[in-house]
C-alpha cells in the first residue's frame, strides 16, 4: 500500500510518500457514518469563533473522572482558516483517563503535533510504536492512523497543534550556521511493528473537524514493513540546543523555534513550535525576562513543568494563555520588580525543572465557545499587571 502527502507532480525534493506492506489492505471496512458520540468541543472551522483583544489565560484543564480517551477528550481552544480549504491551523487540549481500545483515529485535516504535559503516552501507528513522555513531542502527519494509550497512569493531559496546510520542518538557521537549536539526527521514527489479530475494530476519520467511524474485523496496525519519508516521528526536547544573548539585549522568541510550518508569506509561519528550556541568562544592563511587547504574531503558551520565567504565579502546568496580534503582554508585577534589582546583573541559571512552550502563528486566531465558556478560564488574569508602577527618575523640568 502506498501513501503520499504531496501532489504526485511536485518536485522531487518536496515529495513525501511511504510504502506500507500490510497483512490486509485498509480498504476492507464497512461504510463510514457520523460518529455516534459527537465531540461538540472539536472543530476545524472558525468562522463562528470569537475574536478579542483581551489577554486570556486558563487554569489547568481538569482530568475527567469518568472514562474518557484521547479522542473524546479533545477540546479545540482556537484556530484560524479552514480545514476544508487546507489553510490555517487549530490548537486543542486533550485530557484522558483511559487508553483507546480497539479504535484508532486518522486525521484527514492535517498534521498533529502532540505535546504531553502529564502522563506518558504509547502512540501506536501504522509505522510502529512511539512512547512519548512529558518533555517529548510527537508528530502524526495527515492521514496516518494512530491510537493513543496511557502508560502506567489513569490521567493524561497535553496540547495539540494541528496545521491544515504544509508540514512541519526545521527552521532555517541563517547566521547561526550548521549547529544549534533542534538537530535532524535527534528526531526518531518508529520501526515496523504489527499485530495480526481479528477483532471488532473502530476506525475513526476526521474531516473538517467532524468525526466519522467505520467498523472492520481486524487491527489496522498490521504493517510488517515500510519504507519512505512520510512518517510519524518524535523528539526529546532536552536535546534542543538553545541560543541566547551573551552580552546585552533580549533576543526574539524565534531563536527558540523547534519546528515551523512556513506560510505563503515569506518570513512568516502558519505556526511555529517554540520552547523555553532551562538555560543560562547572562545579558548585562538588560531586562532579562521576556519584555513587554505587542507584535503581529499571535501567541498561545503552555507550561509542561516548573515555573515560567515571566509569570511567577497563576500560569500553571497544564494551563494555557493566549495573546492575539498586537495585544500587549509581558511579565507579571512580581517578576518585573525582581528583574530590575541590581543583583540580577549576575549570571543566572533558569530552573532546570522548567519547560514552557509557545505555538506562534501569523494568522488571527478565533476562540471557540467551548474555550471561552470553560470553567478553567482565569477571569482575573488582567490583575497580574495591576501593581506595575513607574520607576522613572527623570530630571525635574525648570
Amino acid at each position: 500500500m502506498g501513501g503520499g502527502a504531496t501532489e504526485t507532480s511536485c518536485c522531487c525534493r518536496e515529495n513525501k510518500r511511504s510504502w506500507l506492506y500490510r497483512i490486509r489492505p485498509s480498504v476492507t471496512h464497512e461504510p463510514f457514518h457520523p460518529l455516534d458520540f459527537p465531540v461538540e468541543s472539536l472543530t476545524g472551522e472558525f468562522d463562528r469563533g470569537v475574536i478579542t483583544p483581551n489577554q486570556l489565560r486558563w487554569r489547568p484543564f481538569a482530568i475527567p473522572s469518568d472514562s474518557v480517551d484521547f479522542v473524546r477528550g479533545l477540546t479545540t481552544i482556537c484556530g484560524a482558516g479552514s480545514a476544508g480549504k487546507k489553510d490555517g491551523f487549530a490548537i486543542h487540549v486533550y485530557t484522558a483517563s483511559i487508553s483507546m481500545h480497539n479504535s484508532c483515529l486518522a486525521n484527514a485535516d492535517g498534521d498533529m503535533l502532540i505535546v504531553p504535559q502529564q502522563g506518558k503516552l504509547r502512540v501506536t501507528t501504522e509505522f510502529g510504536l512511539l512512547d512519548v513522555a512529558p518533555g517529548e513531542i510527537c508528530v502524526i502527519q495527515r492521514g496516518m492512523r494512530f491510537s493513543v494509550g496511557l502508560q502506567g497512569t489513569s490521567a493524561a493531559r497535553g496540547y495539540v497543534l494541528e496545521i491544515f496546510s504544509g508540514h512541519f520542518e526545521l527552521p532555517d538557521l541563517g547566521p547561526i550556521g550548521s549547529n544549534g537549536l533542534a538537530d535532524a539526527r535527534h528526531f526518531q521514527t518508529p520501526v515496523a511493528w504489527y499485530e495480526d489479530k481479528s477483532c471488532h475494530y473502530l476506525v475513526m476519520q476526521k474531516y473538517e473537524g467532524e468525526l466519522f467511524s467505520a467498523a472492520q474485523s481486524f487491527s489496522p496496525f498490521n504493517v510488517v514493513a515500510w519504507h519512505g519519508n512520510y512518517t510519524p516521528y518524535k523528539y526529546d526536547l532536552s536535546k534542543f540546543c538553545p541560543m541566547n544573548s551573551v552580552a546585552f539585549d533580549h533576543p526574539d522568541p524565534s531563536i527558540f523555534t523547534v519546528l515551523t510550518c512556513p506560510s505563503a508569506v515569506p518570513g512568516t509561519a502558519v505556526a511555529d513550535f517554540v520552547i523555553f528550556p532551562p538555560r543560562w541568562t547572562v545579558a548585562q544592563h538588560t531586562f532579562r525576562p521576556p519584555y513587554y511587547h505587542r507584535n503581529s504574531m499571535s501567541e498561545f503558551m503552555g507550561l509542561i513543568r516548573g515555573t515560567y520565567e515571566a509569570k511567577q504565579e497563576g500560569f500553571l502546568p497544564g494551563g494555557a494563555s493566549l495573546h492575539l496580534c498586537m495585544t500587549p503582554h509581558g511579565p507579571d508585577t512580581s517578576t518585573y520588580e525582581q528583574a530590575i534589582q541590581e543583583s540580577n546583573e549576575e549570571p543566572k541559571q533558569l530552573q532546570s525543572n522548567t519547560l514552557a512552550f509557545m505555538f506562534e502563528t501569523n494568522y488571527m486566531p478565533r476562540i471557540t465557545a467551548a474555550a471561552l465558556g470553560s470553567p478553567h478560564v482565569d477571569r482575573d488574569y488582567y490583575r497580574c499587571w495591576e501593581g506595575l508602577k513607574s520607576h522613572f527618575q527623570g530630571q525635574t523640568s525648570k
